[in-house]
Formats: C-alpha cells, structure tokens, sequence
C-alpha cells in the first residue's frame, strides 16, 4: 500500500496521518464492535460540506471539560505564583470564564482546577513545551522515506526534561476513556524527528482523578514499525478519499456500523444508516 511510482509529485505531498486518523481507520482493541468507517468517511471525506461542519463545530460537554482543563494547567504554569496565592484556583477559573458555561462543566473544571492547584505535579519540573490545546493544526512533520512519504500531526499537550535528560512526553486526559497507547507511540515518533539524540518517554495523566499510567518506553526498531504502519494508513486514507472522489460511493468506500453507538455519533443526523432506538 505505498505509493506508485507514478504518482506526481503534488500528490504524493497530500497523504497525512495522526494519532486521530490511526484511530479512525483501525478500532482500539476491545472497541470494534462500535468502531464505523463511515464517521471517518463524514470527518475527513466530506469535511467541507455545510451539514458536516456544522456538525463538527459543536464540541461536546466532555470535549469542553479537557480543553479547559488543559487551559487550566497551562496558565498555573504560565503564571506560577498562583501556586502560593490563595484564591489561585479562583483567578485560572476567572481566566477561563467558567462563570457562563453550564454547571456540569464548571463543576467538573473547578474539580479539577483544585485537584491540580493541590497536587501540580509539574511545578517543579523542567518544562520544554506546554500547549493550551487550542493552538490550532501542529506544524507538519515531514515523512520521506524510500518506499513513502507523508505528513505527521501531533499535537503534545507537554514535554518535560527529567533530571537524566530524559525527554518525557505526558499526555493529559479526563473523564473515563482508557488511555491509547498508539497516542504515546505517535509522540514519541514525533519526538524523534523534532528533538533527535535525545531518549524518550510517554505517560499520560488523568487530571480529573489523578491515575497515571504506566511510561511507555520504546525502540528505535519499534518506532521504525510504528512509522511504517503511520504510513500504511496515510495511504489508505489517501486512496479512500480519492476513490470518494471520483466515484461518489461514499457508503462502499466508509461502510457504515450501525448499532446503538449511533447515538453518540455527531453525525447520526445526517447518516441514512444510523440507528438510533
């Protein structure tokens, strides 16, 4: 599935993979009975049609809750002395107007503002990046090898230097989704182009109940392999799009799953096969 010899130039630039695309195109294990084809088709396929975006501007309660707390750890550390400020958590929450979001949302934030502001668990570490998580698309990473190339995304919410000059990548998480190792893997493959000589880690972090997760260590032959699957899947996502493309059969390029997970889809309004009793 790499790429004919005979492709241009100008399409051999457009094939891109992500964290998010690995896991739109290939079910985390445990979850295949749910996983459908057909959402990646209206995400990535169909994106710049008025329903569609529309429908993938509406950001859910959970979906707001990680984006402001990630703004939250972001401006404890953009501004450390609200650690040793007693209305510290007050002032982030000020920052964030929480005030006129709903009261699950406030609720659940401030939880975890407290939660942080009592526990910081990077106060005293050497930060290198941390992102607020609304930056917008990362800058690509470019991906050019004999037999593929591709664009990478990858979005790191921080990346601390441990005292061995160890990179480590940690990756914040709330409400109760499992953590996705191919999401550590995809960091560290990006870690490796953007900070070369250095060894490396990942972990996540749950910020609403404190649980870590084990650090995810790897190889150089390892990410090799991770690398080669990245580009498996930018090619098959490319090649889907533009068989949609030339031919309009959207239902046998991105067959749909329907079962009752169709309720949680964002695009279940505009889906002829969603079920939804």
């Amino acid at each position: 599935m790499f790429f004919p010899k005979n492709l241009a130039m100008s399409n051999l630039e457009r094939p891109f993979a992500s964290y998010h695309l690995w896991s739109l195109v290939v079910p985390n294990q445990g979850q295949q009975h749910w996983h459908c084809q057909m959402r990646r088709g209206f995400m990535k396929a169909r994106q710049n049609e008025p329903e569609v975006q529309a429908l993938r501007s509406q950001i859910t309660a959970a979906q707001q809750i990680g984006l402001l707390a990630q703004q939250g750890v972001y401006e404890f550390h953009r501004n450390r002395d609200l650690f040793v400020v007693a209305d510290g958590v007050e002032r982030v929450a000020s920052i964030l107007e929480l005030d006129g979001l709903s009261v699950q949302v406030r609720t659940r934030v401030l939880n975890i503002l407290h939660r942080y502001y009592t526990k910081p668990i990077l106060r005293r570490k050497r930060i290198l990046l941390m992102t607020r998580g609304d930056e917008g698309f990362p800058k690509p990473i470019w991906i050019i090898r004999k037999n593929y190339r591709f664009r990478l995304y990858a979005m790191m919410d921080c990346v601390v230097m441990e005292p061995d000059n160890t990179l480590h990548i940690l990756d914040f998480k709330t409400g109760k989704s499992p953590f996705d190792q191919r999401q550590a893997l995809v960091y560290l493959l990006a870690a490796r182009y953007l900070y070369p000589g250095y060894r490396m880690i990942a972990s996540f972090y749950n910020l609403e109940n404190s649980h870590k997760s084990e650090v995810i260590r790897v190889s150089n032959r390892e990410l090799d392999q991770v690398e080669g699957e990245l580009a498996l899947i930018a090619t098959k996502h490319y090649q889907d799009v533009q068989k949609y493309k030339n031919s309009g059969q959207f239902s046998q390029i991105f067959p749909p799953n329907p079962g009752k997970h169709c309720r949680y889809c964002p695009f279940h309004r505009i889906c002829e096969f969603a079920q939804l009793d």
